[in-house]
């Protein structure tokens, strides 16, 4: 890594979307409804979202950070609809979550729709979404992990739509002022307890990073664990693995060198990071709107985030696009996603709002797109996915709350309190 001068004109992501967006932010990010830096988009929906059209036309429900991604959308969707025929109305909800519910609940949704990861297998099980994935020309493109995200009962029911990891961002004004080079870079757990000892100052710690499970989950998975089974039946996140995973996350809060970016006074690790209370932290790609918005002076680069015991380890985000299952233009609305998720297409969003194509064929071109940023699409290799199970987010809740007062904690205490109440959680979704 060598040191980015201030002066250097650097490619920023455009504002990151509500894809990875609004409602993937739920699980992202702490504290809002868009990306840290970003709005959950305009307010143009009415009550429930639009409604199922039987015209032959297509009623388009998404969640938008913002301008950029609200017109990539309306641009792919109106492309489309003049090489199909069928007419097609996007809409921004003010509140997608609670548009899509009162659509369900009313019988008429919008025909197709962004669809959270944590949301995804309630609207799977009570039957609100049409299993269509394996109809895709993409279906074999998509990386495996996002097919597992929105499989449910062996089925692909929707597509995912792009994707966010979690990588090290690191100042690279402090890293060269405390004498480090590339050879620094940390490729394990020692060698990141070692710059952040050494990056440490007066008023600055070497690594800020939010208390929740979305950015601590990352070190149970480079300790070897998960939260939950391959099989979806068992929750393993009282394993001996997450133990020495969250053991190591206390142990960096209590040398000093890390801290929470809550206790540095600021609200994540963005913030931490550009105002310069952390030299270090752990964020996804969405971080380059903000530096560029916020903190257009801090010079900054990505790297993978370091392996522990069990090798490489990250969390991705996603979410999806959602067929209504009571829509009554299904064969349309499939062809339409089909469209969305064409390579091509994909790339034109990641150009327009940042965010990472899903289709595996497209990484490339992201690269060439943001080769400073490639730290996030190389860590997919090693990605895993964040609790989708229906019903967790209670649970997630409580392990956020709890991971609050790790540093003073006892790591197995809390992750046997979590374990017992996702289990309960999991044993409910099977009866």
């Amino acid at each position: 890594m060598s040191p980015t001068p201030r002066t250097r004109a650097r490619r920023a992501l455009p504002l990151l979307a509500a894809g990875a967006g609004a409602a993937l932010l739920l699980a992202a990010c702490s504290g809002g409804s868009g990306f840290e830096d970003t709005a959950d988009g305009g307010s143009s929906a009415g009550a429930g979202g639009g409604t199922s059209s039987g015209d032959g036309s297509l009623q388009v429900l998404i969640g938008s950070s913002g301008d950029a991604e609200t017109d990539a959308v309306d641009a792919a969707v109106a492309a489309w609809s003049e090489e199909s025929g069928v007419e097609a109305e996007v809409t921004v909800a003010s509140d997608l979550a609670q548009e899509l519910s009162q659509g369900f609940a009313s019988g008429s949704p919008a025909d197709v729709f962004y669809v959270s990861a944590d949301a995804f297998q309630g609207y799977a099980a009570n039957g609100s979404l049409l299993p269509y994935g394996d109809q895709l020309s993409a279906v074999d493109d998509f990386y495996p992990s996002l097919v597992e995200q929105f499989t449910y009962e062996d089925q692909l029911y929707c597509a995912p739509k792009d994707f966010s990891t979690l990588a090290l961002i690191i100042d690279t004004d402090d890293w060269a002022a405390a004498g480090l080079t590339d050879a620094d870079i940390p490729t394990d757990w020692d060698g990141l307890t070692s710059v952040a000892q050494r990056l440490t100052t007066d008023g600055r710690v070497g690594l800020g990073f939010s208390g929740e499970y979305a950015r601590v989950g990352a070190f149970l998975a480079q300790a070897g664990g998960q939260m939950v089974s391959d099989d979806g039946t068992t929750a393993e996140v009282d394993s001996p693995e997450n133990v020495e995973g969250l053991t190591y996350v206390q142990g960096l809060l209590q040398s000093g060198s890390a801290a929470y970016a809550a206790d540095l006074g600021t609200g994540w690790g963005g913030e931490a990071f550009g105002t310069d209370k952390a030299a270090m932290t752990i964020e996804g790609n969405w971080i380059s709107g903000a530096m560029a918005n916020d903190y257009p002076d801090v010079a900054w680069t990505a790297v993978p985030l370091p392996a522990g015991p069990g090798g490489q380890g990250t969390l991705q985000f996603t979410n999806c696009w959602g067929i209504a299952a009571d829509s009554a233009n299904q064969e349309a609305a499939i062809d339409l996603v089909d469209h969305l998720t064409a390579a091509d297409q994909q790339l034109a969003f990641s150009e327009a709002f940042g965010v990472m194509p899903a289709v595996q064929s497209a990484a490339d071109g992201w690269r060439e797109l943001y080769p400073d940023y490639t730290a996030f699409i190389d860590s997919a290799d090693f990605a895993q996915n964040v609790v989708n199970a229906q019903g967790a987010s209670d649970v997630i809740t409580d392990f956020n709350a709890q991971l609050e007062g790790l540093e003073d904690g006892d790591p197995a205490g809390i992750l046997g309190s979590v374990q017992q109440n996702l289990q309960a959680v999991l044993d409910e979704n099977a009866s």
